[in-house]
């Protein structure tokens, strides 16, 4: 059973930054795509950024220059670092590897 726990989420100003972590039970994160998404209040879950095992990256064009998808395999977590962090940007963000997925941590950009 593979458990994925995010962190990191909170209420930041527009501008702002956060740094989010995924972490895994396991070291299912080395052989494997995994993606960040977000959910906004009344919308659907979209997909944020993958990273594959190779280090390849992939972003949503709205978060291209100021999203960043990183991982460290030794800790068997992955990072997404926010910033320039917009109103729009506000959504519950979820870690996704394989069938896998986190319960969430949610993140408020607002004045």
């Amino acid at each position: 059973q593979v458990q994925l726990v995010e962190s990191g989420g909170g209420l930041v100003q527009p501008g702002g930054s956060l740094r989010l972590s995924c972490a895994a039970s396991g070291s299912i994160f080395v052989n494997n795509v995994v993606g960040w998404y977000r959910q906004a209040p009344g919308k659907q879950r979209e997909g944020v950024a993958a990273i594959a095992s190779d280090g390849t990256t992939n972003y949503e064009d709205s978060v291209k220059g100021r999203f960043t998808i990183s991982r460290d395999n030794a800790k068997n977590t992955v990072y997404l670092q926010m910033n320039s962090l917009k109103p729009e940007d506000t959504a519950v963000y979820y870690c996704n590897v394989a069938n896998w997925w986190g319960k969430g941590t949610l993140v408020t950009v607002s004045s």
